[in-house]
Parts: C-alpha cells; structure tokens; sequence
C-alpha cells in the first residue's frame, strides 16, 4: 500500500481513504537545545524518521499509513535555560493533539499514531493526558508506544537505557543517518563524555539540564556516534510504532523471541 502525506492530498483524496484501514503518523519532537554539535530541530528530525520507518513498515503490512506534518512545539523546561529552545504549556500540548485527532476522526481516518522521542518528563504527561481524553471521547484508535518503558525501551541502545542520551551517541547517530549536513561533526567529535544520567536526576527532582548535571545540554557519548547505528536506531523506532499499531488493530500478536514484524496481513478489517 503507499504512503500518503496529508499535506500533499486533497480533502477528495483524503475523503477517499478506506478510514478502517487508514492510519495517520503525527511525529513529535521539540525545538530545544541539544548540546553545541545538534540542531534544535534534533528531536523533530528523530520524530520524523521513526514516523517514516514505521509508515514503511505498516504499508507492506497492507495498511495505508498517512504522514501528518510533524509538531515541532512541546513543554521543555530542562532546556529553558539555552538561547533557542521554545517551550509551552503541557495543557496546550495535550488540547492541540486532542483536536487533530477529533478532526482525523471527522474525516474517517481510523487510527492515529504518535511518533514521539522528545522525553522531557511533563512532555510525557501531556501525551499521556491526551491519549486518555482521545480514548474517553472515542474519537478514533490511538496509539503511543512509549519508548521510556517496556518493552520498547529495552530495544534500543546501551547509552538510551542509561539515561544518559540527551543529544549524545543515540541521537548523534541517528542525525548523522538523517541529515548529516546539520551536524557539527568537528565540535562532536571532540566533545567529553558525560555519562550524567537525566533518568536518575528527574527522580531526584531536577528541573533542569544544568541542574542534571549537563552545562553544555548534552549526555553521553556524543563522539561515539555513527551513521551505521543511526541507520540500525531508526529501524527500531520505525519497528516499535509498527508493531504498537499492528497490535492495537488486532492485526498481530508479538513473537517475543524473534521481534519480528510480519510483511502480510492479509486484507481482515481492524477489531475494534
């Protein structure tokens, strides 16, 4: 099946969707600040990528998965501190996700996914606020696989699961997979590590990522970082979302010895 963008279709095009089989993608991310090597826009591009590996893998699944224009503005009060990072109210963020998915839900559209990797911790409240309002309203299926819990966490890497991987091996690598060109490659491959682990300091109350122990916005290892594990990182996330969807339409049952994700679904109609 192919994969659509909204925002290259027309409303006839969109009106002609089968809705039950018809998953829209919203990518999340945050413009913030992500160490003196990564762009802003490092969470967005991240976002992007698993949205695409995971449409990728849902089309040779049978379904026809539709790329929304990602959210690029979110809460990030750890990095409120640096020049550039826009932050906004969680309230807003939960609101605006909820009201996409009433008007995907007007159109017939029968699942919304959400992409997401930005991990600040109020971030993560308002998806899950919204997630449970979209459901209470029955506005359509929803799904967010969330990467800081199982079991999709314990898929990616080392570095991720430490804590310590804000703008550092995890996200360098996929950025350097991505789009390169935006890289500061010279400044990351000189930087120190810094194996500051934000998970353990947002349990111990820290708000902020100098506070966490990051003065320059950055965890881990960013010098580690390759194109190659960028490549393996995004389809991972493409095999998360995919497989959260596939699960959510009852389309699936997970292999966990193998993890894998079938190519054929066949034509059945979701469950509800």
């Amino acid at each position: 099946m192919p994969i659509e963008r909204l925002a290259e279709m027309t409303w006839e095009e969109v009106s002609d969707l089968d809705g039950a089989r018809s998953v829209a993608i919203l990518p999340l991310g945050a413009i913030e600040a992500h160490g003196p090597h990564l762009p802003l826009s490092t969470d967005v591009v991240i976002g992007e990528a698993m949205a695409r590996s995971g449409a990728e893998k849902l089309a040779e699944a049978g379904l026809t998965p539709i790329l929304l224009p990602a959210l690029p503005y979110t809460t990030a009060g750890f990095a409120a501190a640096f020049p550039g990072t826009i932050t906004v109210g969680s309230r807003v963020v939960c609101d605006l996700i909820v009201e996409i998915a009433r008007s995907l839900g007007r159109a017939d559209v029968g699942t919304l996914a959400l992409a997401n990797v930005h991990l600040d911790p109020v971030h993560l409240g308002a998806l899950r606020g919204a997630v449970s309002e979209i459901r209470a309203a029955e506005l359509l299926k929803i799904v967010y696989p969330d990467i800081t819990r199982k079991p999709w966490a314990l898929r990616l890497s080392d570095e991720f699961k430490s804590g310590a991987c804000h703008a550092g091996c995890y996200e360098g690598s996929v950025m350097m997979a991505e789009r390169r060109e935006l890289v500061r490659e010279e400044i990351q491959a000189v930087l120190p590590d810094n194996p500051a682990s934000l998970s353990e300091a947002i349990v111990a109350g820290k708000t902020s990522f100098k506070a966490a122990g990051g003065p320059q916005a950055y965890f881990g290892y960013p010098a580690n970082a390759t194109a190659e594990e960028g490549a393996a990182t995004v389809e991972i996330l493409g095999g998360i979302l995919s497989e959260a969807v596939l699960q959510r339409l009852r389309l699936w049952e997970p292999d966990l010895d193998s993890g894998s994700v079938p190519t054929d679904v066949g034509m059945a109609r979701p469950g509800a």
